[in-house]
């Protein structure tokens, strides 16, 4: 990470840079949790499914589909740490990020993914995919929004702690 040095001493974080960081690898941890619990049927929304709309949904039940829906969320988290970045990126609480997660479940699961075919409705899903599926959009927030955070309003590095 590129850091600048500030005119107090202090260390920054360019904010763009460390957004792609964060989105790269939030794509790339939570995108390997949603292959495993696809693999394992813990759902039936598979990787691919932000691709779903430009491919066959039969090329996302071959190798080369897994990674290019692995690409495909790689880049939905980029954006989303983008997003995130630009508007609530003050913001101390890890509750921020798992309501961001929702967030965007919500925006997926209900809103775009069935009118654009990328998922189903979530009452035709079945429950254990809503679950999993929502617990993952939780998580996979609270990460970005939780790094975010702490690198840029971490108290620890603005009030230096004195040796009594």
């Amino acid at each position: 990470m590129e850091k600048q040095a500030t005119h107090t001493g202090g260390i920054l974080t360019n904010r763009w840079k460390f957004a792609l960081y964060i989105g790269f690898f939030a794509g790339c941890i939570w995108g390997a949790v949603k292959i495993v619990e696809h693999y394992f049927k813990f759902t039936t929304v598979s990787i691919g499914f932000i691709a779903e709309p430009f491919f066959k949904h039969s090329f996302f039940d071959t190798w080369a589909g897994l990674f290019v829906g692995w690409v495909f969320f790689i880049g939905l988290s980029i954006i989303a740490a983008f997003l995130y970045m630009m508007t609530m990126w003050k913001l101390r609480s890890p509750w921020w990020g798992v309501g961001y997660g929702a967030v965007w479940w919500a925006i997926i699961y209900l809103a775009v993914g069935p009118f654009t075919g990328m998922t189903y409705w979530s009452w035709e899903l079945g429950l254990y995919t809503n679950i999993t599926d929502f617990c993952l959009f939780l998580v996979w927030g609270m990460f970005i929004g939780y790094s975010i955070a702490i690198e840029y309003t971490d108290r620890r590095f603005t009030h230096p702690i004195h040796k009594t």
